[in-house]
């Protein structure tokens, strides 16, 4: 396995850890270019929990992307500080992160997203209190990836790091007593998303599978 690219994802990226946080690490990899040529294709995803690191490979990880899944794009959006691997490879592929965007993939995806964390958070047990934490933290991320995917709309840029964390735990807190706040949310980003934005129709693939034949290239066993 060679890894290409790899940082902290999650809450320490957002800015909404607290102690005792989990630290969740992110990155794509390249399988060896001749494990591609058998009956069988190479494992496409790694994930472990000691540490807590999920690890795509090159290919998978461009075709989320392209779907704009909000989970495996932040990968190419963090923040400097935040890489703990990041290859000539990997760098190429941060210069081209744009062209993975478009309207429909963007709306449809964090939309979605958000819609999960919303059936959630409205399921919770106001008499438990566990209950109610979770449900305050689905909120959270429900603003989250609102606050992400509209900025993706409007702006073409995917802002990891939240500005004011504070208020977005803040507004998790109330979401989780009074759900309907959360449903006002959603119904506001609606709005939003149904107005043009800066996005293309559809991806640009070209650049994403010129970039993966470099990595395949790059990947072949050396001449005996």
């Amino acid at each position: 396995m060679h890894i290409l690219l790899s940082g902290i994802v999650g809450s320490t990226a957002y800015g909404l850890a607290h102690a005792g946080s989990d630290i969740d690490r992110l990155g794509l990899f390249a399988a060896p270019t001749e494990q591609f040529h058998g009956l069988h294709r190479p494992t496409e995803s790694q994930v472990t929990t000691a540490p807590d690191r999920t690890l795509h490979e090159a290919a998978k990880w461009c075709r989320l992307a392209l779907s704009c899944n909000p989970t495996a794009a932040e990968l190419a959006w963090l923040p400097a500080e935040l890489y703990e691997v990041r290859t000539p490879l990997g760098e190429e592929l941060i210069g081209i992160r744009r062209s993975f965007l478009s309207e429909r993939a963007v709306r449809n995806s964090y939309l979605g997203y958000a819609t999960q964390q919303f059936r959630k958070l409205s399921s919770r047990d106001p008499s438990d209190e566990t209950s109610r934490r979770r449900a305050a933290k689905h909120a959270r991320h429900l603003v989250r990836l609102v606050r992400q995917g509209l900025a993706l709309h409007e702006t073409g840029e995917l802002r990891i790091r939240l500005t004011d964390p504070e208020r977005v735990r803040e507004l998790g807190e109330r979401c989780a007593d009074r759900p309907e706040l959360a449903a006002g949310l959603l119904a506001d980003a609606e709005s939003r998303f149904d107005r043009s934005g800066v996005l293309p129709a559809a991806p640009d693939e070209g650049p994403a599978e010129s970039w993966l034949r470099r990595v395949r290239l790059a990947h072949l066993p050396s001449p005996a």
